[in-house]
């Protein structure tokens, strides 16, 4: 499998998307991670409305002097923030606080608001992208049924579903729809929020003489995932993308795909299964 850290996806709209993306949830100050992420290479930066840090993502990208063309951005509305016009408001205010005039995805970030405003929420997003604001739009924690309502409700499908992630938590009826209907997903909690003591993949880890968090995005991409590894540390982010110069083998990928707990094995809130 041959991959680098520029390797993308491309999505159901033909636009491509960055294989490995930065997470900077709970990241007050992620502007030095940013700008080390992008001096090292990520084109792809997953930030979110309740993450607060909109605005230090836009001063990253535009200090990195990268081209803001080559940087994949997506952004999030909060539950709360749910309904039609309400969502094109949100969009709107996102931009600001970015200072982009589009953003390259944007997710309903969890279905807890109940069908109709879900499926409101949805219009505004597909609207805000014929309007030019948005190149794509997609959903995060979404169960087959969330996805499915969409379906039934004759909208068109998600690029994307973004979800917990990882060997213990593998999702497996979601990712199932999602690659039977050309969802890309992505992965969050993919280095599982540091819990590395798991007698395996440290062995795995041994074995490569990699980091368990390098063997964690090493799998993940490798099972096809966009992972979204999170640290506020420059160093640790980079260190976190050094994973094109190995490949995991067959047996060692079927040993790491034998942790999955299901829903028993996530570590996050997981809202996959809401009403």
């Amino acid at each position: 499998m041959s991959l680098t850290i520029s390797s993308t996806v491309r999505l159901s709209s033909g636009h491509a998307m960055p294989l490995l993306g930065l997470g900077v949830y709970r990241n007050d100050d992620c502007v030095p991670a940013c700008i080390a992420a992008l001096k090292h290479g990520y084109r792809h930066i997953d930030s979110a409305r309740a993450y607060d840090n909109e605005r230090d993502v836009g001063q990253a990208v535009r200090a990195s002097g990268i081209p803001r063309s080559e940087i994949f951005v997506t952004s999030k509305i909060m539950t709360q923030e749910h309904g039609y016009e309400s969502t094109l408001r949100a969009v709107d205010e996102s931009l600001t606080r970015f200072g982009f005039d589009y953003l390259d995805l944007f997710l309903i970030h969890a279905p807890l608001s109940g069908k109709e405003p879900r499926l409101a929420t949805w219009r505004a997003l597909l609207d805000a992208k014929k309007a030019g604001k948005l190149r794509d739009v997609g959903v995060s924690n979404y169960g087959v049924k969330h996805l499915e309502e969409i379906r039934d409700a004759g909208l068109a499908t998600p690029a994307v579903n973004q979800v917990e992630l990882q060997p213990f938590c593998q999702q497996k009826p979601i990712v199932d729809y999602c690659t039977a209907h050309g969802i890309a997903v992505q992965a969050y909690c993919p280095l599982i929020r540091g819990a590395h003591d798991d007698p395996v993949l440290r062995a795995v880890a041994q074995k490569y003489g990699r980091s368990v968090a390098q063997v964690l995005v090493r799998w993940s991409l490798q099972r096809g995932f966009v992972p979204l590894p999170k640290s506020s540390q420059p160093a640790r982010v980079v260190e976190n993308a050094e994973v094109y110069d190995f490949e995991i083998g067959a047996d060692d990928m079927a040993r790491i795909d034998a942790l999955d707990r299901g829903k028993a094995g996530a570590i996050s809130w997981n809202p996959v299964d809401a009403e």
